[in-house]
């Protein structure tokens, strides 16, 4: 384990990686245990609020995390500012730069730690270098996009006490033989014609308003806001068409899913994917999509759990 960033645990550092001017905070411990890496959602947010929130439980039990703020996102650089450009963001290059982070850091293997967005990540980093990877913790994962579009035109339309009205059909019909229909971007867009994108993600993933207040005192505090750029750059890659299940039958290394039963953005439809076709081990707690805002010690519990079983 190297102690190259002991004395800077809570400022963290930057380090150009994979084309990248990459953030990250290594919090250390005296232990042999493999490298937590947290890899926060959004996409296009940071991982400040989790290391403020829950950094302190994770040292206290023992375990090395590294805190990373994904390319284009929170302290790393812009995308525009990267070799790659603002335009060709995509899956394979989110998990070369945690690759090239654990690299960089001398780490053997790590236990890739995703939150949303970001299981996907540490999900395709698993299957992508299993020789590096413990076993990977997916925290109200997101997996099957087209599916989560459909959750949230479905979500829009009660809210606003309309029925469900899918254009998955219609768009299908339309699409010219030998083309992909957009089926995931066109709910999308009626999702968010029905409802704005904040209100309606707020109704899907907090039980508790002031859970909601809470998460957005710290991102104040951190002075960062969510980068839509990086969410563009996605989408114009075709994140909402993008299906990762048949993927989930080729990673080797253990899977454990942490869920919360009142976070429609992933339970069930997204976590019964990767217990399916992943064999994942979940643990379903009384939480919405930030389970340690919800109930930090059932969540350090199940997290506890999923380290060590």
């Amino acid at each position: 384990m190297t102690d190259l960033f002991a004395d800077s645990a809570l400022n963290g550092e930057t380090a150009f990686l994979n084309g990248a001017e990459l953030y990250f905070a290594y919090q250390p411990a005296d232990s042999e245990r493999p490298t937590l890496v947290f890899l926060h959602g959004g996409p296009g947010y940071n991982s400040f609020s989790f290391q403020e929130l829950f950094g302190e439980r994770l040292q206290e039990a023992g375990w090395p995390a590294v805190y990373l703020d994904q390319r284009g996102c929170g302290r790393s650089a812009p995308l525009a500012e990267t070799e790659q450009g603002e335009d060709t963001l995509d899956l394979d290059t989110l998990v070369e730069d945690v690759e090239a982070l654990r690299a960089h850091l001398n780490l053997d293997r790590i236990v890739p730690l995703g939150h949303g967005f970001g299981a996907l990540i540490a999900l395709e980093y698993a299957r992508r270098y299993p020789q590096h990877t413990a076993r990977v913790v997916a925290v109200s994962p997101w997996v099957h996009f087209p599916q989560l579009a459909l959750t949230l035109l479905a979500e829009a339309s009660a809210l606003k006490g309309q029925p469900l009205n899918d254009p998955a059909d219609e768009l299908r019909a339309q699409t010219p033989e030998g083309e992909y229909p957009a089926v995931g971007a066109a709910r999308v867009q009626a999702a968010f014609d029905l409802l704005n994108a904040r209100d309606l993600l707020n109704a899907l993933q907090f039980p508790d308003p002031q859970a909601r207040m809470q998460l957005e005192f710290v991102d104040a505090e951190g002075q960062l806001t969510g980068r839509a750029e990086v969410g563009e750059a996605l989408v114009y890659q075709g994140l909402w068409e993008f299906e990762y299940p048949p993927f989930l039958q080729e990673i080797t290394r253990p899977i454990f899913v942490i869920a919360g039963v009142h976070d429609r953005s992933s339970y069930p439809e997204q976590t019964d994917w990767l217990q399916d076709l992943g064999g994942a081990d979940v643990t379903v707690l009384d939480t919405g999509h930030y389970p340690w805002l919800d109930d930090e010690d059932a969540f350090a519990g199940a997290l506890q759990e999923a380290l060590t079983r």
